[in-house]
């Protein structure tokens, strides 16, 4: 358990690709604390298998991601009842897809609220913890749309290009202070989220699942595969290692070749 002693914060974490994270770090003895919305007892048999995996802390808070009050809060209970904030993994989200002119204005604020803002408060919140100790990991959730757009997206590609360039400005900002700062862009996950857009899109296109999976969602993939949350996982835990220690200001795409095409 090689973050043993370790203690970390997951946004968006009560299921999908954040609940992987959570799970994967746990596994590696490292205190948790869960962010998100969703059935209260299920979030709470989630909590209590993480502690129980880790054999350290598991925290749940409810802090809405767009409220920078919250955000600052979950930061500060975090030092408090787990010991500290070691490991940021940033990822919370949102999407509405609409083209720009029909776009409504509140959705836009949301989004780039949840998806960019909230790891800008993120960060500042928890980096200088970090820079005291001379150690941390931060990683933020993009996306192949930190990289490439898709027309109907504006905020969420606006949002996920930002990310990208905030993980760089504050990879050079904490070079110097132990601290690595890193984006994984997966392309479409496996996760329920994606899983049930699936008969709704079925229903307006007059598609079988099958061609909404390959013809629609894994349309821009090469591999025709989803990617799994456990790989996403995977990948940040190793980012987590002194291993890493050098990789820093970094985009790993995973996204089944989508950008590379």
């Amino acid at each position: 358990m090689f973050l043993a002693g370790k203690s970390a914060i997951i946004t968006g974490s009560t299921s999908g690709i954040g609940l992987a994270y959570a799970k994967a770090l746990a596994a590696e003895g490292c205190g948790v604390m869960i962010n998100g919305f969703g059935d209260a007892g299920a979030i709470e048999a989630e909590r209590a298998a993480l502690e129980a995996a880790s054999g350290a802390g598991a925290l749940y808070d409810g802090a809405d991601m767009s409220k920078p009050d919250q955000i600052a809060a979950m930061v500060v209970r975090a030092q408090a009842e787990l010991g500290g904030v070691d490991i940021l993994i940033s990822n919370a989200g949102i999407q509405h897809v609409a083209p720009v002119d029909e776009f409504p204005p509140e959705k836009w604020d949301a989004i780039i609220a949840i998806n960019l803002t909230s790891t800008f408060h993120m960060m500042r919140a928890a980096i200088p913890a970090m820079k005291a100790r001379k150690w941390g990991r931060i990683i933020t959730t993009a996306s192949a749309h930190s990289l490439v757009a898709s027309p109907n997206k504006s905020a969420y590609v606006a949002a996920k290009h930002g990310i990208a360039g905030l993980t760089k400005s504050v990879a050079l900002e904490t070079a110097q202070h132990g601290i690595t700062v890193n984006c994984i862009s997966p392309g479409y996950v496996w996760t329920p989220l994606v899983e049930n857009q699936i008969p709704d899109t079925m229903k307006a296109r007059g598609l079988t699942r099958e061609q909404v999976m390959n013809d629609v969602l894994l349309a821009a993939q090469p591999t025709k595969q989803f990617v799994q949350p456990e790989q996403v996982a995977a990948l940040a835990l190793f980012l987590c290692r002194d291993a890493a220690a050098a990789i820093t200001g970094a985009n790993y795409s995973m996204d089944g070749g989508w950008t590379a095409a």
